[in-house]
């Protein structure tokens, strides 16, 4: 909105600064961070009341985590009104990209917030029906491909090469999906220690802000030899107020966790780290980025792939941070070790702009 504001006043005096991708996503990642340190008290204290016991602890689990139960759930709606607003306020909504995102983060909060429902009332760790759950992810993950495709190109772009890329056609619109619900998926299964997903999701989101804005300069993306998506330098404010509402729910998802994302939280944020990739054409990079992710998702496939042919398990526990648990790490231990791993995997995923 203070974009448009700005733009109306044809950028004068201060409104100039307004122009500044880079100027409005460090604001913006001050503008969720206050927002989300503001709301969060009075909503974890709502949280609490509504949900009694808060969120199911899993039988099967870590003894360690019985002395979590009472934690409310669903603190991911306190990321999504804060990374809401930010954009909001600071984006140019008359960029297709934007409306896009923001239709995968609302729209997989609210899958996520269906199933966080679901369990507390049952007090069960099932909640909805896998099934049903992915084919409402598909549903809306199609309508943000729509979005999304109708503004590039259905190539798929390889990391290392230059000006290479595959063409998938019709096949580029399920691919996009594709990346979008299972990287919505592989952050919620990541989300199971405190702060374990939040901080990769941080991460990710900063590199995607450097890509996205390279993307969307031609200079940038020329030299580079990256593939230049005009409008995609937008993302890199989306992506800010994904880090600045991130780190504000950190403030109070840090251990001993005062409350849990939950689904609302980590599916929306996986699906939003997905759309951003799409739309910059770096959904490659995104599985190296998000390399925690994806091994995270990895071995709970793994897990139920082997026992079911089998009988036995290739790990103690799935995902792949609870076996680090049974093996005697402590949850800091593994969360910080975990966090260590995605500032590499990221680094990685830079190096591979320059690489080609």
């Amino acid at each position: 909105m203070l974009y448009l504001w700005a733009e109306y006043m044809q950028f004068e005096g201060l409104f100039n600064l307004v122009r500044y991708q880079t100027f409005r996503a460090g604001a913006t990642i001050m503008t969720a961070l206050v927002i989300g340190l503001v709301i969060g008290p009075r909503m974890i204290d709502m949280l609490r009341v509504r949900q009694g016991k808060g969120q199911p602890i899993r039988e099967d689990g870590p003894q360690t985590h019985f002395a979590k139960r009472g934690t409310p759930t669903m603190g991911g709606l306190m990321i999504l009104v804060s990374l809401l607003a930010a954009s909001l306020i600071w984006m140019d909504l008359g960029n297709p990209f934007v409306w896009a995102c923001i239709a995968v983060t609302v729209g997989f909060g609210a899958i996520g917030f269906l199933d966080d429902l679901d369990k507390v009332r049952k007090a069960s760790h099932k909640g909805v029906s896998g099934k049903v759950r992915l084919l409402m992810e598909f549903v809306v993950a199609g309508i943000a491909s729509w979005i999304v495709v109708s503004q590039i190109s259905t190539f798929l772009y390889v990391p290392f090469l230059v000006g290479k890329g595959i063409p998938l056609g019709p096949f580029y619109f399920v691919f996009a999906a594709l990346v979008m619900v299972g990287a919505g998926n592989a952050v919620n299964l990541t989300d199971g220690l405190d702060g374990l997903a939040t901080m990769p999701v941080i991460i990710a989101s900063g590199t995607f802000a450097i890509i996205a804005y390279l993307a969307g300069r031609a200079d940038y993306s020329a030299y580079l030899g990256i593939p230049h998506v005009p409008g995609a330098g937008e993302l890199a404010i989306f992506c800010a107020s994904i880090m600045g509402a991130g780190l504000a729910f950190l403030w109070f998802n840090a251990p001993p966790a005062a409350v849990f994302m939950g689904d609302t939280g980590s599916l929306a944020l996986g699906g939003a780290l997905g759309a951003i990739a799409v739309a910059s054409h770096h959904e490659i990079v995104l599985a190296v980025v998000g390399g925690l992710f994806v091994f995270e998702a990895l071995s709970v496939i793994i897990q139920v792939f082997w026992f079911k042919r089998t009988g036995k398990r290739v790990f103690r526990m799935a995902p792949i941070h609870h076996h680090f648990e049974q093996l005697g790490w402590s949850e800091s231990k593994v969360v910080i070790r975990f966090w260590i791993v995605s500032i590499v995997l990221a680094l990685i995923g830079l190096a591979t702009l320059k690489l080609r």
